[in-house]
């Protein structure tokens, strides 16, 4: 596997693009994955009046930039704002909240959907 070079990537130069069946509540620009040879995925997400349903498959930090997220897990409430993190170990069944949030995530592995099939 080739590695990209170094780079500046800007977020004014990013599209945002709808996720999975819930575009109207997320959207998501993929900054780092296995398109630049590397293992750690990386992007950004943008949440509207979002209740996601979802599993995560990956080991996950949140990392919000601005509004708040919460993450609804069968034991807990986690709820981060600005500068907050919330870390969200492989197989963490949830439901991501927020009525509007811009985050920053980090998951490994970045082929995480092409190991599951």
């Amino acid at each position: 596997m080739t590695k990209a070079p170094a780079q500046t990537i800007c977020f004014e130069d990013l599209s945002f693009r709808p996720r999975f069946e819930y575009g109207d509540m997320a959207q998501v620009n993929v900054v780092s994955g296995t398109e630049m040879g590397t293992k750690l995925g990386t992007g950004f997400a943008r949440f509207t009046k979002a209740a996601i349903p979802w599993t995560v498959q990956y080991d996950e930090v949140v990392l919000v930039l601005s509004g708040q997220l919460t993450a609804r897990t069968k034991d807990s409430v986690l709820t981060a704002g600005p500068q907050d993190s919330i870390w969200l170990p492989k197989g963490t069944e949830l439901t991501y909240e927020s009525e509007d949030a811009l985050v920053f995530y980090a998951i490994e592995p970045a082929n995480w959907a092409e190991a599951a099939t």
